[in-house]
């Protein structure tokens, strides 16, 4: 990276397609600024006032001043031109120039997935993220995450990576080291205590709008082959992402959901246009990406009844031991002696009934297999 990098970004006027395309018109950014202030309006078509800020070289005090910005809150910068930029994003013509990343910059060179969906998620889609994102990483050790930190779905990807072993990347729509929404600080904190990182394309000096989360959303959808949209109502940003992962040429997935819920109708009907592969599995998501295994599969659809028990975490472990074989129990008295709040025995409830240890009867009441 260097200054000169930074400085085109201070540029008014110009935006992530049109630095791209002066860049590649004129040959590098330490070139651009060489270049005579009639030239680059009679040969390179630059309005006035534009071109007026690149030959004064004015924007390298505003770049100085982010360098030492980032020098201050341990901001990496990289540019399109470093080794570390990742590559999948260099291909797309409306490339960041820069990214400002903090963390662990080599996760950006793994094997990386974008998850995105509702902020709204249900518990059964929490569920299928957690299962997703753990199938995987029993069969891949180079695995990177990548969603956007938002509520719902985004957070429970950076979660469900977190638990089961793999890296994960968070793309925010805000200006480093701040994390939007902020009530997520913890969770980046955590993203980062786990060797992931944290990546924006805004400088310090960007004056924050609502526009910045659709721009963000191209980022998550170039960083990877592939896109996962794992919940979403008939419109939101994971339908947009999703449409510019298929204008990248990336493989674009969904989850499908109840005809009848309202989170999963945008997620259906990527199915149901042929815009997206419906998955089902972890595995669906490795034939699709046409990935190979590069560790062994740890667990099998055949555990035994005391294999599976043997590997309840603490909730699910406190729900069974809340149940008697032979008993019918209720979900407010399962409430109680367990006490769960009514998320976390929602998803609880589930995942135990996927695993066959409990079954669901009617009027809310449940018995033990």
């Amino acid at each position: 990276m260097t200054i000169e990098d930074l400085a085109i970004l201070f540029v008014r006027g110009l935006g992530s397609r049109g630095i791209t395309q002066l860049l590649d018109a004129v040959g590098s950014v330490e070139e651009l600024f060489r270049v005579p202030m009639g030239e680059l309006v009679g040969r390179y078509g630059l309005r006035k006032d534009v071109a007026e800020q690149i030959y004064s070289k004015e924007c390298f005090k505003d770049a100085e001043r982010e360098i030492a910005y980032c020098r201050r809150h341990d901001i990496r910068i990289i540019a399109a031109t470093d080794e570390d930029y990742p590559p999948l994003l260099r291909e797309i013509e409306d490339r960041p120039h820069v990214l400002f990343v903090q963390g662990n910059v080599e996760a950006l060179s793994k094997r990386m997935l974008s998850m995105v969906g509702t902020r709204e998620a249900s518990s059964s889609g929490l569920y299928v993220v957690d299962k997703l994102v753990e199938g995987l990483c029993g069969q891949l050790n180079d695995l990177c995450v990548v969603s956007g930190l938002a509520y719902g779905i985004d957070a429970a990807c950076h979660r469900a990576a977190i638990t089961h072993g793999a890296t994960t990347v968070a793309v925010v729509a805000n200006v480093l080291p701040e994390v939007s929404p902020a009530q997520h600080r913890a969770l980046a904190d955590d993203i980062l205590r786990h060797n992931g990182a944290i990546v924006s394309e805004l400088h310090s000096q960007t004056k924050q709008n609502g526009k910045m989360f659709i721009s963000r959303n191209r980022i998550i959808a170039a960083l990877s082959m592939g896109t996962v949209v794992v919940e979403s109502p008939a419109s939101g940003g994971a339908l947009a992402t999703a449409d510019l992962a298929d204008g990248y040429y990336r493989t674009v997935m969904s989850v499908p959901g109840r005809i009848t819920d309202v989170s999963s109708m945008g997620s259906n009907n990527l199915i149901r246009t042929g815009k997206a592969r419906m998955v089902l599995t972890a595995s669906d998501i490795m034939d699709d990406m046409d990935w190979k295994p590069n560790v062994q599969e740890v667990a099998s659809e055949g555990d035994s009844v005391d294999e599976r028990l043997a590997a309840l975490t603490p909730l699910q472990r406190r729900v069974w031991d809340a149940m008697s074989y032979g008993a019918v129990v209720d979900w407010a008295e399962l409430q109680r002696v367990a006490g769960l709040t009514i998320g976390e025995l929602s998803m609880v409830v589930i995942e135990l009934e996927m695993q066959g240890l409990i079954r669901a009867l009617p009027g809310r009441r449940y018995e033990k297999i």
